[in-house]
């Protein structure tokens, strides 16, 4: 694994390669004091900081990580577009899903954690409102004061009469709630602890800083780490993630829910597809103004750094926290059984530009060349004993 220094040697600590923009000087300021606060805490750790460590700071430090900065993050003028952005038809169909659980319910909460740019929230509250099933509570759970400013201003611009409605959380309510819990793109970017599996045992990979860079090197892993790759019975030289925050999450999630779904969509895989042999260098990618690269030890605190979800976990930790597992399925399937294409259908053909636009929207959220097969949701569940719709054409489980 080629360490940040090999590869540019000559580009500065935080100058991006040539296939990437370079930063601005307000951007190359914030990352600096991003760098001087990770090396602080390296030199009081011993020289070097495990990677889950690193990812954590680099993405949430106060004031200078990634998602505390105050940059544009989300949309076409941002790092990556989600789903919700690049078609109000997610939301449609999410609030389908949302629909049907709640009138089983006989109403109750939604709690949207990590809402982002807030266009999610929005566009879901808009769409449940039309189909009579708003909930008597949204909550957004969100960490970043700057997001959560972010969404108040939007949601009072585009639903001034809703916006009472929303409630903002910077932890979880102390009740335990009663509806539906979701997250969209959230776990993806939880801290990761890396490995790699050596000849002399199991390494957990650490980031030093050398030559002026940050620089990967190897410490052996503690017992947690060590025991759980172990298990997985991997080649000499494989190097992939585990991410136990993505777990520990799911369980404080469960022990939150008294009945309702956890639902959760992100991109990653089951276990048995997670750590194939030909995916043996990791799952880690790094998004940073409309392109992907592979080296999260550049632009520290500029780019987001993501790693795909092993949907097994998630699983496992779920019914460790005593939920069920209801469904799991591909993002293609989950919005075509909440009704897609009849949504699609709703649209105009003699109005030809937004007719295809909305015919170029769905390909990109269903297509398995773009959204529709990396992405997947899995529903984890408690006193609710419904076939949810979202996994009526389609249900995975079995694969988990």
């Amino acid at each position: 694994m080629a360490s940040s220094s090999d590869r540019y040697a000559d580009s500065g600590r935080l100058a991006a390669p040539a296939a990437l923009p370079p930063p601005s000087p307000v951007e190359l300021a914030q990352g600096e004091a991003l760098v001087g606060l990770i090396r602080e805490e390296m030199a009081a750790c011993g020289g070097s900081l495990d990677f889950a460590r690193y990812m954590e700071l680099a993405l949430y430090a106060p004031g200078l990580g990634y998602y505390r900065g105050g940059a544009q993050k989300f949309g076409a003028s941002g790092d990556f577009v989600t789903a919700a952005e690049l078609s109000v038809l997610f939301a449609s169909c999410l609030a389908r899903q949302c629909q049907q659980i709640l009138n089983e319910l006989e109403k109750g909460d939604v709690i949207e954690v990590g809402a982002g740019s807030g266009v999610l929230a929005v566009e879901l509250l808009r769409a449940l409102e039309t189909l009579d099933s708003l909930p008597d509570r949204y909550f957004i759970l969100e960490l970043s004061a700057e997001l959560r400013q972010r969404q108040r201003t939007l949601i009072a611009r585009e639903l001034p009469h809703l916006v009472e409605r929303v409630q903002w959380l910077a932890s979880l309510p102390k009740e335990r709630l009663r509806g539906v819990i979701f997250a969209n793109e959230l776990l993806d970017a939880m801290p990761v602890h890396r490995f790699k599996v050596s000849e002399r045992g199991i390494a957990q990979m650490h980031v030093s800083w050398e030559s002026n860079h940050f620089v990967w090197c190897a410490k052996p892993a503690n017992d947690i780490v060590r025991q759980r790759v172990e298990a997985l019975a991997l080649p000499i030289s494989y190097v992939s993630e585990i991410n136990l925050q993505a777990e520990a999450w799911v369980r404080s999630m469960a022990a939150h829910l008294s009945q309702g779904v956890l639902l959760l969509i992100d991109y990653g895989f089951p276990r048995a597809e997670y750590y194939h042999p030909q995916r043996n260098e990791g799952t880690l990618m790094c998004h940073y103004r409309q392109r992907a690269h592979d080296d999260p030890l550049i632009l520290t605190g500029l780019q987001d750094i993501t790693a795909h979800v092993d949907f097994t976990a998630i699983a496992e930790a779920g019914v460790e926290g005593g939920l069920s597992v209801l469904g799991y399925t591909g993002q293609a399937a989950f919005l075509l059984g909440n009704g897609l294409h009849e949504l699609a259908r709703a649209s105009d053909p003699a109005v030809l530009p937004a007719h295809m636009d909305l015919a170029r929207q769905v390909n990109v959220l269903t297509s398995p060349a773009e959204m529709g097969e990396l992405y997947k949701v899995i529903a984890l569940g408690r006193n609710i004993d419904i076939p949810l719709q979202g996994f009526s054409l389609q249900d995975r489980r079995g694969r988990l």
